[in-house]
């Protein structure tokens, strides 16, 4: 009987350690990370819709992505994300057969890209996107680019691809990129407008203007590149260089006064003008502007706010037969059955979009009409891309993929949305955190154990689990039933603040509020200002933070933006609900925005930060304009201090305020400043292209420091530093495009309300660019040094030395220690710093720090490489008291031995096999748990995960079973006192005997 309780006792020991152990495995390989794909604002589409094989369309982003897309879905086959100065300039697509052997494939089916700054024609095959060939091509001179794709091209040395960009027009072969032939057209004042090649001939037509007021056509053939004819002629006037091109032998060009549409006709190279002014096509003309689509006999032109459609006669004649709203949307001219040709257009009405599809030639026939319930917050239509395929009653069916004003792209097909991506993830650009509300009483959020009988079968998966006995049925239902155990994705705010929102701006003017547990998103809301349609230069700031006496409040954020892409321009302001994503309010604020300053510190009855808003005329104007806000800003009026950097002048200036704004217009939130101190860089010598200061809302635990020795050293912790790094202005081009004896790097620290210079160190032979993070009272910067031929990473700490004399415990004590020492400009700063480089093997793109609630936890720093991953360096690693011997008490303190390498461990990528294309930014933020911080990647991807740079010391599993550890502790102290009872009787028998 005793043996076998201990048996029992055993297993069950074993089995409850088993699931607990089971417990944190999967919490570790789970996390909390996601990842999101996205490709950015289209801009070119083709459609490839061939009977065999997938539907797919290509598409090319302002991101400089190339990417393949299900026309099912809307899945990613594959992408392509450029670098930065790889700017798609065109894509087209070539099906065709080789005459010979054409990589072993006997359709080849290409997607072809031009790019235009670096003059560079990739291959790409279309089924797996891989590149096929490349080919450079020469570029002399900055012009638009032109990319043909021949129709029915067939893949050998008699086709070619044409290609215009840098003043040169190239033939490429299809088979390889092999340049067969390259033509000058770098003339002065001549400047290439349109490459044509009519069908089934061998002349190429190229037609350019000299100096605006002549036409000039070469015919060159397409197998030589040999010109076979040029005709030129004056025009009596000049070309605006807006050109539509309607046929193979006819364009349509503005003059320079926008009012006369001209055809120009070359048939045979023989030109020909014929004008017509548009106040003949259309009453109450003005200025025209050529619309981008291109159809066949027709071209759209943009006059008094509306679109007219133009038809252009056998002779040139010009002839207006349809006019639509200002805000439609076109497309392309699309080939259908029966050789005929239409395009499509969509407009708005109210909270519907209609789309429709005519022929070029009848616009009374019309192939398609369709309305779609659309999303307000998407906005208008941008662009819209269209294909055709057969119905099953042999019938012509469209498609549309649309772009919207949010970046958003959309299929429409048959009356309906079939799959929407929300693409304007792609272009974030500024990001900030919020609470989720708090879950009220009597309110559950989310069930997960209704009955008993759930309950266990819950446990008994989870030990089928643990005892490798699951089922691949059994797998996904523990995977589900842990995900709702978690409740990682409730919408209400966790014990341990692991559940917050990520408020993401993005570069068309669009929030979104994305949830940190599987990053979803919760709300999003385009922006609508009053005064103009799209803001530029929008940042994101928060405005609202509740979480004392005003509860009952949301928390917001301020929106501020600019009408137009002038500093002068005049500023917007929008208010929004974290919470909800409504806007609470837009306004037009009445003057320009130059610097935003907000003023954490300071804050209403309903805990609205206050924030200053600077403008080109000198001023400061306080918000939120109330009376209580007034009255909290005057109290601390001579406390305030802020500072703008002017970089292309190499000046930094220091400001004060001075009075109330006098003036008609001004109110009494508005401020004179008054300068305090400059700083200025001699433009010969230095050129600024960095600056940097800590967050101001960085939590330090402990401003003293005790080294080995037991000696305190006091961190020098200012909210008012200021990092700036110049570099010599031969070296702020790319690295090595100078010698390192023409470059020096130099770091300055600033006091910025006093001006003074704290501490400068230089770099000789050293460039940019610098990627630097601030925290506490350490800089750690990032740049390649010349010399070496290696990227460098250097820490610079700093300590306050004037609080050396109270390092006396017993002057502590007895209040004789003095920590209110007066500060005044005149008296330099008793300060020493502590500094140390390191060689660092890969390139970076940006760096932050690890964030904690209450500063206790080691920092990491988080590393974008420029392989777009995002490595986790332990702040040791850049200790610049790092010696090559440490001693025994310096080992014990953790210090490293001293190497000139920092080391990349590829254990401590966080982004582990995954890649955040395009890194850009890297944002965190802390948990309520000390341990634990959350960190957010954006590029054209999206990252999530949470750390615990010093382990997760203060907390269990998300999933960790309360009740089974309750069960295990309940049945061990029964089986005990059973054993005992046991045992007892036992040796009381056996006295007996």
């Amino acid at each position: 009987m005793a043996m076998a309780l201990r048996l029992y006792l055993l297993l069950i020991v074993f089995v409850s350690s088993a699931i607990v152990s089971f417990s944190l495995y999967e919490d570790q390989v789970g996390l909390m990370d996601w990842h999101q794909r996205y490709i950015g604002k289209v801009k070119h589409a083709v459609f490839h819709t061939q009977k065999t094989g997938r539907k797919r369309v290509i598409v090319s982003t302002e991101e400089n992505v190339v990417a393949s897309l299900d026309l099912r879905h809307g899945e990613i086959f594959w992408r392509h994300v450029l670098g930065t100065k790889d700017a798609i300039d065109g894509v087209d697509i070539a099906l065709g057969k080789c005459k010979e052997s054409c990589l072993d494939v006997p359709n080849t089916v290409f997607a072809f890209t031009l790019m235009y700054h670096r003059s560079m024609l990739r291959a790409w095959n279309l089924p797996d996107g891989q590149m096929v060939w490349e080919t450079s091509l020469h570029s002399a001179q900055h012009s638009k680019s032109l990319l043909s794709v021949p129709v029915n091209l067939k893949f050998d040395k008699d086709y070619s691809i044409l290609v215009f960009g840098g003043g040169y027009l190239h033939a490429v072969s299809p088979i390889d990129g092999e340049l067969l032939w390259k033509k000058d057209f770098t003339a002065e004042g001549f400047e290439v407008q349109r490459v044509l090649q009519p069908l089934e001939s061998s002349i190429v037509y190229v037609l350019g203007f000299l100096h605006s007021s002549e036409a000039i056509v070469y015919q060159i053939d397409s197998k030589s590149g040999e010109v076979v004819a040029e005709k030129s002629k004056a025009f009596p006037g000049r070309f605006s260089g807006e050109i539509s091109a309607v046929s193979n032998d006819k364009v349509v060009v503005l003059d320079s006064t926008r009012s006369i549409l001209v055809t120009i006709s070359f048939v045979d190279g023989e030109i020909s003008f014929q004008k017509t002014l548009i106040s003949s096509l259309v009453e109450d003309s003005g200025e025209a502007e050529i619309l981008s689509p291109l159809l066949s006999n027709m071209l759209a032109v943009k006059v008094n706010k509306r679109t007219i459609f133009v038809r252009v006669g056998d002779q040139g004649k010009l002839e207006m037969v349809d006019s639509l709203s200002d805000e439609t949307a076109m497309s392309d001219s699309l080939p259908v059955a029966d050789d005929q040709v239409a395009f499509a257009s969509v407009h708005h009405e109210g909270s519907k979009i209609h789309l429709t599809v005519k022929l070029v030639d009848d616009l009374d026939t019309v192939l398609l009409r369709e309305s779609i319930q659309m999303d307000q917050h998407r906005g208008r239509v941008d662009r819209v891309f269209i294909n055709n395929y057969i119905k099953t009653d042999r019938s012509n069916g469209f498609r549309a993929l649309i772009v919207m004003e949010d970046h958003s792209l959309l299929l429409l097909q048959q009356g309906a949305i079939v799959w929407s991506r929300e693409e304007g993830l792609a272009s974030v650009t500024d990001v900030t955190t919020a609470e989720l509300p708090v879950e009220k009483d009597g309110v559950s959020v989310a069930k997960v154990e209704h009955t008993l009988v759930d309950w266990l079968k819950g446990h008994i998966l989870k030990l089928k689990g643990s005892l490798l006995l699951a089922s691949p049925e059994d797998v996904v239902a523990i995977q589900e039933m842990r995900m709702k155990s978690s409740g990682r994705s409730k919408l209400t705010r966790d014990h341990n603040g692991f559940r917050k929102l990520f408020i993401a701006l993005t570069r068309a003017g669009k929030l979104f509020a994305l949830h940190t547990g599987d990053g979803r998103i919760v709300w999003s809301t385009l922006l609508n200002s009053p005064a103009c349609a799209r803001p530029s230069g929008i940042s994101l700031y928060q405005w609202q933070v509740p979480h004392h006496h005003a509860m009952d409040e949301n928390p917001s954020v301020l929106v501020v933006g600019r009408c137009g892409s002038d500093s002068s321009s005049p500023g917007v302001l929008s208010f929004v609900d974290v919470y909800t994503g409504k806007e609470i309010s837009s306004s037009d604020i009445g003057h320009s925005v130059v610097q935003v300053m907000p003023l954490p510190l300071f804050t209403d009855s309903t805990e609205q930060r206050l924030h200053l808003i600077a403008d080109t005329d000198g001023h400061v104007h306080l918000y939120p304009k109330t009376p209580e806000a007034l009255g909290i800003f005057q109290r601390e009026f001579q406390n305030v201090y802020w500072y703008n950097v002017e970089g292309d002048d190499g000046i930094i200036r220091g400001h004060g305020m001075k009075s109330s704004c006098a003036g008609e217009t001004a109110d009494e939130y508005c401020f004179t400043t008054r300068e305090l101190w400059t700083v200025v860089f001699p433009s010969e010598s230095e050129k600024i292209i960095s600056t940097l200061t800590r967050k101001p809302n960085e939590v330090v635990h402990t401003q003293a420091k005790v080294s080995t020795d037991q000696d305190v050293l006091y961190k020098y912790v200012s909210r008012n530093l200021l990092f700036v790094a110049t570099v010599s202005p031969k070296g702020a081009g790319e690295i090595g495009s100078v010698t390192p004896e023409e470059s020096a790097l130099v770091v300055y620290l600033i006091d910025t309300v006093t001006g003074r210079i704290l501490h400068r160190l230089s770099h000789q032979g050293c460039q940019g660019p610098v990627h630097a993070v601030f925290s506490e009272n350490w800089v750690v910067y990032h740049y390649f040094n010349l010399r070496a031929h290696k990227y460098e990473v250097t820490v610079v700490e700093i300590y306050d030395q004037s609080r050396a004399e109270n390092k006396n415990v017993w002057k502590l004590v007895l209040g004789k220690h003095n920590l209110t020492a007066p500060i005044s400009s005149y008296s330099r700063p008793e300060m020493f710093t502590k500094s140390q480089s390191y060689f660092f093997p890969q390139s970076v793109k940006t760096i932050a720090v690890t964030s904690t609630a209450k500063g206790i936890t080691s920092k990491q720093l988080l590393i974008g490489t420029i392989g777009d991953q995002i490595l986790a360096l332990d702040k040791r690693f850049v200790d610049p008291r790092r010696t090559l011997n440490p001693s025994q008490a310096e080992k014990e303190e953790g210090i490293i031995p001293l190497t000139d390498s920092l080391p990349i461990i590829p254990q401590s990528y966080i982004t582990h096999s995954l890649k955040v294309e395009g890194l850009r930014g890297i944002v965190t933020a802390p948990a309520k748990l000390e341990s634990t911080t959350h960190v957010f990647a954006y590029g054209v991807d999206l990252f999530y995960t949470r750390l615990a740079p010093s382990k997760t010391y203060d907390s269990l599993t998300d999933d960790f079973s309360y009740a089974l550890l309750l069960i295990t502790i309940v049945a061990l102290v029964a089986a005990i006192y059973i054993t005992w009872a046991l045992s007892e009787k036992k040796e009381l028998s056996e006295k007996w005997r």
